[in-house]
């Protein structure tokens, strides 16, 4: 029998690897991180539990490895003729991405509630802040921001202001991407210049549009976004 070659190796454990955060992001957006089992993750997953703790140690590490795919597999930026479009578009995809990608909700689900508190929370809204923060930079340095705009304080502002939507959509059961679009449209007339304030697209299906162009298709499938993977393979039979 012949040993498998490294490439196939790798590829298998980015492969295992999505598969057993996908199925963690299931669970812990259906049950939460208390109530969230590792036998259901790994029956879900359909790997075994020796390939789950091969890529992750804990229930917390797999946890934790949820909550930062929120901004690490977030999908890079397309560059648009004004970073204050850059800077609508980042929130705009995620919202669509919400709605389409069950690693972002479940890693959403795992930033907002108090169940385990050992889970660093924080990093996700300071990531979001620093990307934010400099595509606000960069818009300034282009003459985009009103002269008395400090480019932190949109970061911050929308940053907050979204999460506080996404959990008010939850609740009452609204459209998460109408509402984020109606933030931003109100917002940004406020942050940049009027002659760049005419041309920025806040309207609700920017984020795909962004993703899919004019034409996207509104059931996509959004959670193509490879997940990076640490581990260079697996042991035989982990997975």
């Amino acid at each position: 029998m012949r040993a498998e070659r490294p490439q196939a190796m790798q590829d298998r454990a980015v492969r295992t690897r999505r598969a057993i955060l996908e199925a963690a992001a299931v669970v812990f957006e259906d049950r939460g991180y208390g109530a969230a089992r590792l036998t259901e993750i790994v029956k879900l997953a359909n790997v075994t539990k020796g390939a789950l703790y091969f890529h992750f140690d804990s229930k917390e590490d797999l946890a934790q490895a949820v909550i930062d795919a929120q901004v690490s597999v977030h999908a890079p930026v397309t560059a648009q003729e004004f970073k204050a479009q850059e800077f609508i578009d980042v929130g705009m995809v995620f919202s669509h991405r919400l709605r389409h990608d069950v690693l972002m909700r479940g890693s959403a689900r795992l930033t907002l509630e108090q169940n385990g508190r050992e889970l660093d929370r924080a990093a996700p809204y300071r990531r979001w802040i620093d990307l934010h923060t400099a595509l606000m930079r960069e818009a300034k340095e282009r003459g985009e921001l009103l002269p008395d705009v400090d480019p932190s304080g949109p970061a911050r502002l929308v940053v907050g202001a979204f999460a506080g939507l996404n959990v008010m959509a939850q609740t009452l059961g609204l459209e998460l991407d109408r509402e984020v679009a109606a933030l931003y449209a109100n917002v940004m007339p406020s942050v940049v210049v009027p002659a760049v304030a005419d041309r920025l697209d806040t309207t609700p299906g920017r984020g795909a549009r962004v993703l899919h162009g004019p034409n996207e298709d509104r059931r996509c499938d959004c959670s193509s976004v490879p997940v990076p993977a640490p581990a260079p393979a697996e042991p035989a039979g982990a997975g």
